[in-house]
Parts: C-alpha cells; sequence; structure tokens
C-alpha cells in the first residue's frame, strides 16, 4: 500500500502531486458546500447573500495566504532571489489575486450581456455560472501547465508576455469599447448547426428529450439556451485567459502560486455578478486603472528580467535596483482600488451611468 501511493510524493512542476491534489480537494469542497448546501435549489441569489459569499470565499483566500507564508515551501527555481523565499510568494500570490480578482470583475459586464441574449431567469444564473466555474478550473490547469512549461523552458517569452500585457493595457485606454455580437460568434453558430436547439429555457436543464423533428417518432436529446449560454460563459473565460494567464506568470513563474491565485478570484467571481450586477456600470473608470496594471507589470518584466538580470549576467553587476515584489502589490492595490474608488464617487446621483 505505501508503495502504491509513493506517487504522490513525486513532484510536478515543484510541489508534490499530494500538494495539487489536496488544493483540488479543498476547492472541490467549497463547491460541494457551495451548490449542494448553501445553493442547493433554484432561486435568485440575493446582493445580500452573495456579499456574504464573496466574503467567505474572500476570507479563505486570505487563511490561505498565511498557509504560503508560514506553511509553503516554495521552489527556488521559480525566484530571482533565493532570500526570503515565502515573503516572495506570499507577496506574489497576494498580487496575483488582486490581478485576477480585477480582470474576473471584467468578465461581469459580458456575463451580463450573455444572459440578457438568451434571456436566462435569474433564479438559473447561479447554476450556469457554477458550472462554468467547473470549466474555467480545467481550462486554467491547461493553460498554466502549458505556461509554465514554456516560460521554464524559453524565459525570453516573458519579454513577449510583457509586451502584450502593454499592449492590452494601451488598447484597453484608447481602443474604445467594443461590445461582442454574439449572433456573429463561430462557436455559437457552429453549436446552432450541428445541435438540435428548443426555442426556449427547459426548467434549468441543459439538455431535454423531445421527439424527433425528422419524424422519426423517437425521441431525441435538445439543448436548451441555458446550455448554449454555458458554453458562452466559458468561451468567454478562455479569451479572458488570454489576457490573465500573461499577466500572472509576469507576476510570479511559481506555477502552484499562479494556479492557486486564479483559483481563488475565480471562485468569488460567482458572487462577485450577483452582487454587483446591478451596479456594475457605476464601475466604468475601473478599466483605466486595470490597463495601468497592465502596463506596469509589463515594464516590470523588461526591467527586472532585461535591464536588472540581463546586465548583471554580463558584467556582475546590475543597471538597475531589482523591484521587489511588494512594490506590484502596492501598485496593484493602489490603481485598481483607486480607480474604484474615483467611479463611485464620480457617477454617485447618476440613475444610468454610461
Amino acid at each position: 500500500m505505501h508503495e502504491s501511493l509513493s506517487f504522490l510524493a513525486a513532484t510536478y512542476v515543484g510541489q508534490p502531486i499530494w500538494l495539487w491534489l489536496a488544493f483540488l480537494a479543498f476547492i472541490g469542497l467549497l463547491l460541494w458546500i457551495d451548490l449542494g448546501v448553501v445553493n442547493n435549489k433554484d432561486g435568485v441569489v440575493s446582493a445580500k447573500k452573495s456579499a456574504g459569499m464573496w466574503a467567505s470565499f474572500s476570507a479563505i483566500a486570505v487563511a490561505f495566504g498565511a498557509y504560503v507564508y508560514f506553511v509553503y515551501e516554495p521552489d527556488p527555481l521559480y525566484y530571482m532571489s533565493p532570500d526570503n523565499l515565502n515573503q516572495q510568494a506570499v507577496l506574489q500570490y497576494f498580487t496575483g489575486y488582486l490581478l485576477e480578482t480585477a480582470l474576473a470583475f471584467d468578465n461581469i459586464f459580458v456575463i451580463g450581456m450573455i444572459f440578457t441574449f438568451f434571456a436566462v431567469p435569474r433564479e438559473y444564473q447561479h447554476r450556469v455560472l457554477f458550472w462554468g466555474i467547473m470549466g474555467a478550473i480545467v481550462f486554467r490547469a491547461i493553460f498554466i501547465s502549458l505556461g509554465a512549461a514554456i516560460v521554464n523552458e524559453f524565459t525570453w517569452v516573458l519579454f513577449i508576455f510583457a509586451a502584450f500585457l502593454i499592449y492590452t493595457g494601451w488598447k484597453m485606454i484608447f481602443g474604445g469599447d467594443h461590445e461582442m455580437d454574439l449572433n456573429k460568434n463561430p462557436v455559437l453558430k457552429f453549436l446552432r448547426k450541428r445541435m438540435n436547439i428548443t426555442d426556449t429555457i427547459e426548467n434549468h436543464n441543459f439538455f431535454v428529450k423531445k421527439p424527433d423533428p425528422k419524424g422519426s417518432g423517437r425521441l431525441v436529446l435538445f439543448a436548451t439556451p441555458l446550455f448554449l449560454a454555458l458554453v458562452m460563459v466559458e468561451v468567454v473565460d478562455v479569451i479572458f485567459a488570454v489576457d490573465s494567464v500573461p499577466a500572472i506568470f509576469a507576476v510570479t513563474k511559481d506555477p502552484f502560486i499562479v494556479y492557486t491565485s486564479n483559483i481563488f478570484a475565480i471562485l468569488g467571481l460567482r458572487s462577485m455578478y450577483f452582487m454587483l450586477a446591478e451596479a456594475v456600470a457605476r464601475f466604468k473608470y475601473l478599466k483605466y486603472g486595470l490597463s495601468m496594471v497592465l502596463v506596469l507589470i509589463g515594464v516590470k518584466i523588461i526591467w527586472n528580467f532585461g535591464l536588472y538580470k540581463g546586465w548583471k549576467d554580463m558584467t556582475g553587476e546590475a543597471l538597475v535596483p531589482y523591484l521587489e515584489p511588494q512594490w506590484s502589490l502596492i501598485a496593484t492595490l493602489g490603481l485598481i482600488g483607486g480607480s474604484m474608488a474615483y467611479s463611485w464617487i464620480k457617477t454617485r446621483g447618476e440613475q444610468n451611468p454610461a
């Protein structure tokens, strides 16, 4: 029995497999409590209840930060300095968590549009978001594993990430707002062409059986608009992952810190949606703070991995001082918190902020 479990001690991207499995089991427990106990019946999730759920998930995320600081054993391979590894890890974890939470906030706009497009009743929206998050956990694991393999093999890829983040931040400021036209989405077009789809939502079901439209007399499987909404939520998460995964790897190269900060931010997304869906327009200036964070993180990569590390490798002396992780955390807090506060103050008294 002992030998059969020896694989648990093997490492995967710097951490033992048992730690990865324990984390996934813990997340599974939280999801079971959420859907199986707290929200086990269809119904409208109130803003007050959502605020309590979001506060609970945030508290758990903070508690996990304490684990990172006091218990976690960082792999020095993923850190530029061998000193104070746990301090570096916890600062990077909270920076990543705040950044991913802010990026997830952007999803609220698009998710609301998807629910409106498919006319998803509020009492079924929680179910769609729950399964959407389940998919996001899987997809983020795939993206982060690929990202870790690429970054560790080719460190220069970080400079591509830096350029992409600077470009994305610049585009968010000056590129204007472009709404997604779901009718033209290729994934939705494909599904409508290949699947039987009901005209209306059938309770909380993603699939139902109905008579074959070809007249065979058999019952065949039909997807409902609720399933299409779920697929589009997953598509949106994949699109946003293109921004968020490079952003978090720009903060830390430690795959465990990358994944855990991502997942805790995603867990809070569902509660955040129901808590802020009605007031989301009040945060219209958030994108400017977030865009500046992306630009600064891109610049930080060039600074630390180019000017600092590159010059040090050639001469033995650094051209510029090393930017410690706490400066990323302070900048992220200041820019995101400041843009949210400014938005709330600026739109105060507006009935329908643009």
